[in-house]
Formats: C-alpha cells, structure tokens, sequence
C-alpha cells in the first residue's frame, strides 16, 4: 500500500507539472494575442497590460523551475519521467522567450503610434503571421498535453511557412522605405515585430521538438526534419 501511495503521489507531482505548463501557456498566448491587438489599436491601456503580464509569465518560470527542481531531488525520476522534467524546463524557458517577444511587440506598438497610425496594409500582414505562430503554439501545446508527437511534427513542419512569412513581409518594408524615406524608422519598428512573430514560431517548434523528446527519447534540434520522419540521424 505505501507504494502504490507514493506512485500515485509521484503521477500527482508529474501531472501539477504538465497542469502548470499548460497554464503558463494560456497566458502568453494570451499575451500575444493583447500585444497585437494593441498594435492594431494603439490601446495605451492595452500595450501597459502586456507591458505588466510580464511578470506573472516569469514569476510562471521560476516556479516551475523550482517545483520540477524539487521532483528530482524527492523522486530521482529515470527514462521517460526524467525526459519528462527536461523538457518541461525547456518548455518553460521557451513560454517565457514568447512572453518576452510579445513584450516587445507592445513596446514597438507605442513607439509607431505615438509617431502615427501605422499603414493598414502592414497591419494585416503582420496578423496574418501571428496568426500561423500562435496557431503553432496552440498545436504545440496540445501535442505536450498529449504527448502526441505526430501533432508536434506537424507544428514543426510549420515552421517554414513563418519564415517565408518573415521574408515577405520584409521585402515589402524594404520596397516601402525605398518609396517613401520619411516612412524608415515605422518600417523599421514594424521589422522588428515581424521578426518577434517569427520568433514565437521558433520556439513554438522548440516546444515540438521537446514533445518529440519526450515520446521517441530522440533529441531532434539539430536534425533535418526530412532525416527525423525518415527515422535516419542527424
């Protein structure tokens, strides 16, 4: 009996863990989804909120941190437990790197209203890729919820779809600049939220990946995605 007590004990600590995780990742997605709402609008309101959420995403990480922390130490978990608890540190190191680029969406979002409306053609390009990243974020966490590692190879196919994403959006900037110079420290602003949109897409992958690692026991980061379906090394 006592065993079967601390087993269930252990599922408990494991399970708060995954609990926790998938709550720190409702609220940035929440926080993404405020900072463009925010650069759309120029909600100073709006733009603080995400501004101050910042620290309850970090205050998320350094509790995790330290709960997955004292698992180890209690349990001295091995294979797939253990897996299990690495990446849900690496998870959370990524959730917070989100929050840290939506952060940055917000502040950018200041510094072009307070210059002037930014142009509604950008701001519909800018959504539409945010809307592929937090749509990876989302599948990214389900599949950790999961622990389906198909769904995560999907998120990870996503990931090249960001990044020409990414490079449209800069190719138009770029010609924008060159029509009108007075626009160039806008565009550059809008650059620097295409490039936070494109980086909450890498670490939506990273989070897939992370998923992977914890099914297959495969740490997959540095290999090609066509050699991982393969099942080949890296």
């Amino acid at each position: 009996m006592g065993g079967d007590h601390l087993s269930k004990q252990y599922d408990n600590d494991l399970e708060t863990l995954r609990s926790a995780v998938l709550r720190m990742g409702g609220l940035v997605e929440a926080q993404i989804r405020g900072a463009l709402d925010a650069f759309a609008s120029g909600s100073q309101e709006l733009i603080d909120q995400v501004i101050a959420s910042e620290n309850r995403v970090d205050e998320c990480e350094v509790n995790i941190d330290n709960d997955c922390s004292h698992v180890i130490v209690k349990r001295q978990p091995a294979a797939s437990d253990l897996r299990l608890i690495m990446a849900i540190t690496k998870t959370v190191t990524d959730l917070e790197r989100i929050g840290d680029e939506a952060e940055k969406i917000a502040r950018m979002s200041r510094m072009i209203h307070e210059r002037g409306r930014a142009d509604a053609q950008h701001l519909a390009n800018i959504r539409h890729a945010a809307d592929i990243a937090i749509s990876m974020l989302r599948k990214a966490l389900d599949a950790f919820a999961r622990l389906d590692a198909v769904d995560a190879a999907s998120v990870i196919r996503q990931d090249a779809t960001i990044d020409a994403e990414f490079r449209s959006i800069l190719r138009q900037l770029i010609t924008f600049m060159m029509e009108d110079p007075r626009t160039i420290s806008t565009a550059l602003e809008i650059v620097w939220i295409a490039k936070a949109v494109e980086r909450i897409g890498d670490h939506a992958k990273n989070i897939a990946e992370s998923v992977i690692y914890i099914v297959k026991g495969t740490d997959i980061r540095h290999t090609k995605f066509a050699q991982m379906e393969g099942g080949t090394p890296g």
